[in-house]
């Protein structure tokens, strides 16, 4: 033993001692942290702890539960496991798993996708099993080509692993195409008929610059697709999943190996009936079997499996069933809404959202989840809480859903224990929060409990006396769904290229302006026009233009290089525009592709050059002060480029607090030009800044005046308040309240 891992294991164990026995605190991170300092080489110096191996889970959504089960079925196998549980899933949580357990038959363990590039150089594991990929926390970990390029990396540091991976995700697909380690797809071979939600990521092919056809989609991205343009599909399975059960209280699936290394197809079932568990149940299976587990002890550690780490927990609380589990990303979130749509019965729904650096800063990504979905389950209170309740509070508001903000779980049951609460005691809980919000509800709800096992939600459902939103649909007085019941002609919204431009939840701006007029009674079409749809301006009172990846961005412009002169007559003609990020960029002169400056639409006097390096990039939030609202303006930032405006050229706003803008020098973001309103800010804008919201809309309102004849209305003012606290929380953070 050399001396410094003789150092690193004594280091080890002392800090595992000092916080474990002496200090009650975890020790899951630090003591391997600081065992690497001494010997940056012990992970790769540990591995010969694991007799047979080791396999490294990956992915956006899943990596925490399914590594457990997959540690949880090698145990029923009779073979010894090391593995970091708690999901701590840097290179310390996995050095310090193998520092503090004994000698074992295999490793299993969980890793961040961005960190995977530094475990395998040292462990060299057996396996990779890569789940999925979605977008997740952009201030942090960058687009998804990003994370995909360092996975690469990692499996090109380690070239005898072999990679597992979800073939009917193309993102995941693409990777496997691109490595030479041997691979093993897996998926679920049919149709599951699923509704889709509005968002998903993958739309453009990764191979070419072709759109992605899907025969069918499962949910997100994954499903049975093919490019068009150069032939790119969902790889040959391997393992499929296939006679798809998902019921009431149980998904079940057939497994079967197709590529003739088992024998016939595997009975697999789950008490959790959601497809995600499906996927993920199916990717533990085709490790184990590859492991040396049997399909009856694959199957005892599913009907064993009891996380205890607030990933699908039951509880009970004073007889209410209650379900918890971690959302962290627009795809997670959705499915958990799925689950608690199957629930017809009265029940709560608390959402706990926290922006702390594990988090992400940024919550844009809100505006991606379909909470419409809320809106219309009849007996459902919702609750809001964490460091961003007020923009979830205001993100349902524009969703049809009313929701109070409490500061914890406890304030949950409190309500719904107080005389005159419409559920009664056997309504169902349903509590999702992110990664830092999720401990103090699990906390809590550990207090909480009852012993023993909860009733399976969703079963003898109550009845209500009142729904959580206000009757018939209704919030500011005014019906959010259906169709308009004003007379008139509508106010046409034009929604360029949201299949390729709405990277940071930019659509929740169509969202907000689409409502604030239903809100007064104003009848308004949106007309989302996609890549390759024919765009009409002429009947068009505003146009909205969101941000978006490069090679996303790339071809939005190329369309828009052919509407360029449509575009400028209805600025011309004062016709208002609000450009988001990237598609702000493009109307100017010149704009960043990657390392490129290319021609833009030139209609805003300005352009945009690159500072330096692209890691030079302003992240953060900031507050503006613009001649159009008196409330600073408040939003998020996440942009590479340097945009400068011509001499007189007037900003959108002067940077009151943040460290960003159009550059450097100025301290000025965005750009006014007529009735056009370029900026870097997202969250979405509009959300927490109703008084430009309703700029756009009046400006909206004069250009149908013009185009129609009718006179246009003077705006009634709005109940605000929702929006006004969102503004006020971030304006008293960054210090200008």
């Amino acid at each position: 033993m050399g001396l410094r891992l003789a150092a690193a294991k004594a280091t080890g164990a002392v800090l595992t001692f000092g916080l474990h026995d002496v200090l009650r605190r975890p020790a899951a991170n630090m003591p391997g942290k600081i065992a690497l300092y001494v010997d940056p080489h012990l992970i790769g110096d540990l591995r010969g702890k694991l007799r047979r191996g080791s396999v490294v889970v990956v992915g956006t959504n899943g990596k925490t539960s399914t590594t457990n089960l997959l540690a949880d079925a090698l145990v029923c196998a009779g073979q010894g496991v090391i593995c970091n549980r708690t999901g701590a899933n840097l290179d310390s949580g996995i050095a310090t798993a193998l520092l503090q357990q004994p000698t074992a038959d295999w490793g299993v363990f969980e890793s961040d996708e961005l960190w995977l590039a530094k475990v395998t150089p040292g462990l060299q594991p057996t396996y990779v099993l890569l789940l999925n990929l979605f977008r997740d926390q952009l201030d942090r970990c960058g687009e998804i080509d990003r994370i995909q390029e360092s996975i690469v990396g990692a499996l090109a540091a380690s070239p005898s692993t072999v990679l597992l991976y979800n073939a009917d995700d193309p993102l995941c697909a693409i990777i496997a195409e691109k490595v030479p380690n041997a691979s093993v797809a897996f998926g679920i071979d049919e149709d599951l008929g699923l509704a889709q939600n509005t968002v998903a990521d993958a739309q453009m092919c990764q191979r070419c610059e072709g759109m992605v056809a899907y025969e069918w989609r499962q949910y997100g991205q994954l499903g049975k697709y093919r490019c068009p343009s150069c032939g790119f599909e969902r790889p040959t399975l391997a393992v499929a999943a296939r006679a798809v059960s998902l019921g009431a209280q149980e998904a079940s699936f057939d497994a079967v190996a197709l590529d003739g290394t088992g024998d016939e197809a595997v009975r697999l079932r789950t008490a959790q009936p959601s497809p995600y568990v499906a996927y993920n149940l199916l990717a533990a299976w085709s490790a184990a079997r590859r492991m040396g587990v049997g399909a009856e002890a694959f199957q005892r550690a599913v009907d064993e499996f009891d996380p205890q780490n607030g990933r699908l927990q039951s509880y009970a609380v004073k007889g209410r069933p209650v379900l918890l589990n971690l959302a962290k990303n627009p795809t997670g979130f959705n499915q958990n809404l799925k689950i608690i749509e199957r629930d017809q019965g009265p029940k709560a729904v608390a959402l706990f959202l926290n922006d702390r650096e594990a988090d992400g800063r940024d919550v844009s990504w809100i505006w991606d989840i379909d909470f419409e979905e809320l809106a219309s389950q009849e007996g459902c209170l919702v609750f809001a809480g964490g460091t961003r309740a007020h923009d979830m509070q205001v993100r349902l508001k524009y969703a049809g859903v009313e929701a109070a903000i409490v500061s914890g779980i406890e304030e949950v049951f409190a309500t719904l224990d107080a005389p005159g609460c419409p559920l009664d005691g056997r309504a169902a809980v349903y509590a999702i929060a992110n990664y830092t919000a999720l401990p103090p509800v699990h906390e809590a709800l550990g207090r909480l409990a009852e012993p023993g096992e909860g009733a399976p939600l969703g079963e003898e459902p109550g009845q209500a006396t009142s729904p959580s939103r206000e009757a018939a649909g209704e919030v500011a007085g005014r019906p959010l769904r259906g169709p308009d019941e004003s007379d008139g002609e509508p106010v046409v919204i034009a929604h360029l290229f949201p299949d390729l431009l709405n990277l940071y939840g930019d659509g929740g701006n169509v969202r907000v302006l689409e409502q604030r007029l239903r809100w007064r009674g104003i009848p308004v079409e949106v007309r989302a026009a996609r890549h390759g749809d024919p765009i009409d301006l002429e009947g068009v009172d505003l146009v909205f233009l969101g941000g978006g990846p490069d090679r996303e961005q790339k071809l939005a412009s190329e369309d828009l290089m052919g509407l360029r002169d449509d575009l400028a007559r209805f600025v011309a003609a004062d016709g208002p525009v609000l450009a988001i990020c990237g598609g702000y960029q493009v109307l100017g002169r010149r704009w960043l592709l990657g390392e490129e400056e290319v021609e833009g639409l030139g209609i805003l006097p300005m352009e945009t050059r690159r500072p330096g390096t692209s890691a030079d990039r302003l992240i953060g939030d900031v507050a503006l002060r613009s001649p159009l609202a008196k409330r600073p303006v408040i939003g998020y930032e996440n942009h590479a480029g340097r945009t400068y405006l011509d001499e007189g050229a007037a900003p959108f706003g002067a940077v009151a607090s943040g460290k960003g803008g159009n550059d450097d020098q100025s301290k000025a973001d965005g750009a006014r030009f007529r009735n056009v309103v370029g900026t870097y800010l997202h969250g979405p804008l509009l959300a927490k800044n109703p008084e430009v919201a309703d700029w756009l809309v009046q400006r909206a309102l004069e250009r149908r005046s013009g185009r129609t004849g009718a006179t246009a209305p003077q705006l009634q003012p709005l109940d605000d308040s929702a929006e006004a606290a969102a503004n006020e929380a971030m304006a008293h953070r960054l210090g200008v309240a």
